[in-house]
């Protein structure tokens, strides 16, 4: 049986403006202006502000209004009655006093645009340096295409992971290349004459041996790192030196020698080439602080408040409209299309500016937390800091603190850092005092930077200089900060 029943719900859902604003949130810098380039040509009503005005500015009518009168007015049936009520004269009331661009350009001064000078980034792939090499070598077509193959196969590092017999199925296969491992062995030994030393190995081992056959071999220091990693290298990894030195009967001095040759080797042949991700490769700060007498200034990168306006083209195309006597309803059809690509630019505009806002307000509560740090420079100085903090501060959700310190950078006098470097939890002291676990990291660190690296602190000695610092601190938490600051541990931090 059939029952009709009122349920009543509350729900909430995110508009829109604030999905997109969420998202531009979370683009730093670097790749703002390609978002913004991608808007630019997804909407042609949008556009650059030659003069950095926004004539869209004195529009007050808010997005949503024009999207639900858009939705109100276009309706599927096909009949005249429902163009009948468009109203466009909160876009075209504004701009019939304004002054053309042309007038306003003074033709004796060339244009900003032509004074601007933009870099160009040119370089060198490993793969291109390894083919340029390989064109210098006398080979037939059938050869050049094997080598080819071998050097497409070696990955970032320089290393070729890759079996011979992979390698001879992938050019019988891909090439339509017949040829043997014995062959390709021959090429791969031809590509490892290549620079840089090391180039096409197997593993670190044969990478290290490639380099040091490439020293003089008179030199005592070079015969000894190549005995070594012949036939000790498991020890040299653990670093094991004294079963080395009584394995080979070195003295100290013989084996510092050796041990000093071997660490100037390079274990990354192909790093130097490696290109990475542009945002990744250029640190782009997002905001700069700077120290004017004892007062600390903010400032937002400029590429973070872009100058947008509306199409002046798409404004006059309503001005025409509204100008017209007859208005079929194609024309009808092309006015609703343009106030929705207006509405479209004007959210986006207004998305650019509120993402300004949040950065800089969120920036400014992390500015005054940690203001003994930008100050000074000092790392013991910072309080501890969590996104709950700046989000009581600010009157933002934690999300939205989470987002803009995501991928965001601050240029200081002290260096350029991370907005995530100012987060961190807390650690009492035997005082009841709060400190910062940066605090203590950073404290870890000078312990471990002056310690003696023939004999060097093992974690329980850590643990019980920093509690007799007065930290109250476990030998396990030592553990943990000294693997997030990338150190290993002391039998691998001894030195000769």
């Amino acid at each position: 049986m059939l029952k009709q029943t009122q349920q009543q719900k509350l729900l909430q859902k995110l508009s829109p403006q604030q999905i997109q604003l969420m998202k531009l949130l979370q683009v730093p810098t670097a790749n703002l202006e390609e978002r913004i380039k991608e808007e630019l040509e997804e909407n042609p009503a949008l556009e650059y502000s030659e003069d950095g005005s926004s004539p869209d500015d004195e529009m007050e009518k808010p997005a949503e209004e024009f999207e639900a009168g858009a939705e109100d007015e276009f309706e599927p049936d096909g009949s005249e009655s429902e163009y009948d009520n468009i109203d466009i004269s909160e876009y075209v009331s504004e701009g019939d006093d304004e002054i053309a661009d042309y007038k306003l350009r003074d033709d004796n001064y060339p244009d900003p645009d032509e004074q601007r000078t933009m870099p160009i980034r040119v370089e060198t792939t490993f793969h291109d340096h390894l083919l340029d090499q390989l064109g210098l070598q006398t080979l037939d077509e059938r050869q050049r295409r094997i080598a080819e193959q071998i050097i497409g196969s070696i990955d970032d590092d320089g290393y070729l992971r890759r079996e011979a017999s992979a390698i001879v199925d992938d050019l019988s296969f891909s090439q339509n290349v017949e040829t043997d491992e014995e062959e390709i062995r021959q090429m791969i030994k031809m590509i490892q004459t290549f620079d840089p030393p090391g180039v096409c190995c197997a593993d670190l081992k044969e990478c290290l041996l490639l380099q040091l056959r490439r020293k003089p071999q008179d030199d005592e220091g070079v015969i000894y790192a190549t005995r070594i990693l012949d036939d000790y290298f498991d020890e040299f990894t653990k670093k094991h030196y004294e079963k080395i030195q009584r394995a080979l009967n070195l003295t100290d001095e013989d084996l510092r020698e050796a041990i000093g040759q071997i660490i100037k080797l390079n274990p990354k042949p192909g790093a130097n080439y490696s290109v990475m991700n542009k945002a990744e490769s250029y640190v782009i700060p997002d905001f700069f602080i700077m120290n004017n007498n004892g007062k600390l200034e903010l400032s937002l990168n400029s590429k973070n408040a872009p100058d947008l306006r509306i199409s002046e083209g798409y404004r006059e195309m309503l001005k025409e409209y509204d100008r017209g006597d007859k208005k079929d309803k194609r024309q009808k059809e092309a006015v609703l299309f343009i106030k929705q690509k207006i509405d479209a630019a004007k959210w986006f505009i207004d998305a650019i500016k509120q993402r300004q806002h949040t950065l800089l307000s969120t920036m400014e509560a992390i500015l005054n937390y940690q203001h003994d740090f930008f100050l000074t420079g000092d790392e013991t100085t910072m309080r501890p800091m969590i996104l709950k903090d700046i989000a009581d501060i600010t009157q933002l959700d934690i999300s939205t603190v989470s987002r803009v310190a995501n991928s965001k950078y601050v240029q200081t006098e002290f260096g350029t850092f991370k907005l995530k470097f100012f987060f961190s939890e807390s650690l009492s002291t035997d005082s009841g005092e709060e400190v910062s676990t940066r605090e203590v990291k950073k404290i870890l660190a000078d312990m471990i930077g002056g310690e003696n690296k023939r004999k060097p602190l093992s974690d329980e000695n850590l643990t019980k200089m920093l509690q007799d610092k007065g930290y109250n601190i476990a030998r396990r938490t030592v553990a943990k900060y000294r693997e997030q600051l990338n150190i290993p541990v002391a039998r691998l931090r001894k030195e000769l």
